[in-house]
């Protein structure tokens, strides 16, 4: 009976071992005849960051059912600038050239024509200096701006020259040794004997910038023309001069009794500042100072003249403030 137990559980043993052998096998040649699965392509970062991201909105995507296409249309309109009557105009750009040129402005802004109008003093000097003495002037010109830098100016100035006390004296000994008489045969007084003179110009001036800023500039003016000097030796006369009302009464006034006049070319050159309250303002005061060189010279009416010194070169400064727009 033992026997026969033990042989029962050997054989039972080796179906077992048997069994599990020939699952173990089975599972074996199922995994080697399934198809291995592809491998996974590695992540590339970096291409995937440097893709282009498509902003484009699908057909479908809606936005909130709430907002109608009329609202959306007003919101578009108020979003973009306007430049209606209630708008003001663009401001102008600066630190570029401008893009507009016309009848009055030239194309970098700057107007075409211009005009000036000063006053001032004027200092003779060299040999001038010790016939000539200070007095005032006066100057008013006109041009064409090429450029903001460059200009063309033709100006008339008026220059009014003193005449110093030696070169008087001289001048009353020289009429005192003519033994001037009037037209009576009556010898002429020459107490009171005084003198004025003066010239005036005729020019034409090119004018360089070559510094502007917002308020403060600068020139350099130049130029030649025609130059006539004149001089006038006078005597107190005694009038009567009768008003309205007829009431006359008794008056004394310097009257010329020897005039002399020259014609010459000069030339003139000089240095001046500018200055405008605002860098959109056209309008600038200035100031300048000139030298002016005029070649007098003898002429044929000035042989048997009393007054040679008023053929002699005559160089001056003269002084000038004013405005210019």
């Amino acid at each position: 009976m033992t026997s026969n137990n033990r042989l029962s559980r050997t054989v039972a043993y080796a179906a077992a071992v048997a069994f599990l052998s020939a699952g173990t096998s089975v599972c074996l040649y199922a995994q080697s005849a399934a198809p291995a699965p592809d491998a996974g392509k590695a992540i590339d970062l970096k291409k995937s960051l440097m893709a282009p991201i498509d902003l484009t909105r699908p057909a479908e995507l809606n936005y909130s059912s709430s907002a109608s296409s009329s609202d959306e249309v007003a919101s578009a309109e108020n979003f973009m600038p306007r430049f209606g009557e209630d708008q003001p105009p663009p401001r102008r750009t600066y630190g570029r050239r401008t893009n507009y040129s016309d009848r009055w402005h030239n194309p970098d802004g700057s107007n075409k024509y211009t005009f000036n109008a000063g006053a001032g003093f004027t200092l003779p000097t060299g040999s001038a200096g010790k016939e000539l003495g200070t007095s005032w002037k006066f100057q008013v010109g006109a041009g064409y701006n090429f450029s903001k830098k460059f200009a063309v100016l033709l100006q008339y100035d008026y220059d009014k020259l003193g005449l110093t006390s030696g070169n008087i004296n001289r001048q009353y000994a020289r009429y005192t040794n003519l033994n001037l008489v009037d037209s009576n045969g009556n010898p002429i007084s020459l107490a009171g004997l005084d003198g004025n003179a003066h010239m005036w110009s005729f020019t034409l001036n090119p004018m360089y910038t070559f510094y502007q800023g917002d308020s403060v500039g600068a020139y350099v003016i130049g130029g030649g023309g025609f130059y006539r000097k004149i001089t006038n030796w006078t005597l107190p006369q005694t009038g009567v001069f009768c008003d309205f009302f007829g009431f006359c009464y008794q008056f004394t006034q310097n009257q010329t009794f020897d005039h002399y006049s020259n014609n010459a070319g000069g030339v003139n050159g000089g240095i001046g500042f500018t200055y405008r309250f605002s860098r959109f303002a056209s309008e600038k005061l200035y100031a300048e100072a000139r030298y002016v060189w005029v070649d007098n010279q003898p002429s044929s009416n000035s042989v048997n003249s009393y007054y040679p010194e008023n053929n002699k070169r005559t160089g001056y400064f003269p002084i000038t403030v004013g405005i210019r727009w």
